[in-house]
């Protein structure tokens, strides 16, 4: 019997992965805009068999996953990848970080695309040395939650209050403060910015200490 029910779950299991893929398939040529002729032309098969994938009419076979994650700019992990509804709330934990500054990271560390978000709160008296400013390469936005950001950007200092947002490219000299009380903001980052910003805190954290220098947040 409990064989029986062990291939009954596994049997349900590959019922939902196929319903999965089916709709990412068809969620993925909407967001293009192709209908079933143009993505089933990239694919090498026909209309009506990618119609019958897309309703569930057919099986999709692994070399036909192959041809439509390619065609549609995906990998076959990816369409492959399991529903999992534990990945889908994060509890982010403060991280104290040097000079006044708590951060709570909202992304995993392998987020897709190495794009990384986080909330910051900063306090006004954290210390920004002019001639130390942090440089790195690629780009950082942020929007202000609450308060008013100071932003030093290279010979620039550059006051946002809550409800605006700052977009820079971070080969500039930059460093972030608060002016007149705590400011609070939510920050993405590429993949250069959380190795230079996020990445320090969870070394730190994970070594038990807090970030040594300020250039480390």
């Amino acid at each position: 019997m409990s064989e029986t029910r062990e291939r009954h779950r596994l049997l349900r299991m590959e019922q939902e992965l196929d319903d999965v893929v089916r709709r990412r398939i068809r969620g993925l040529r909407m967001a293009k805009g192709w209908t079933l002729d143009s993505l089933a032309s990239r694919c090498d098969m026909s209309p009506s068999t990618l119609s019958r994938i897309e309703t569930g009419g057919r099986r999709v076979a692994l070399d036909q996953i192959v041809a439509i994650s390619r065609a549609l700019g995906t990998t076959v992990d990816q369409l492959m990848e399991p529903a999992a509804d534990e990945d889908v709330v994060i509890r982010p934990e403060p991280h104290s970080a040097a000079d006044g500054v708590i951060v709570w990271p909202l992304s995993g560390s392998d987020t897709p695309g190495g794009v990384s978000v986080a909330k910051m709160r900063i306090d006004p008296g954290r210390p920004i040395d002019p001639k130390a400013l942090g440089v790195h390469p690629g780009r950082e936005w942020f929007t202000v939650l609450s308060g008013t950001v100071e932003l030093w950007l290279g010979d620039r200092v550059i006051l946002i209050p809550a409800g605006q947002a700052a977009e820079f490219a971070t080969m500039i000299p930059h460093a972030i403060g608060a002016r007149g009380g705590p400011a609070e903001i939510v920050s993405i980052f590429d993949h250069d910015g959380e190795r230079a910003h996020l990445g320090p805190i969870r070394r730190a954290r994970r070594d038990g200490r807090t970030p040594r220098r300020s250039s480390e947040i």
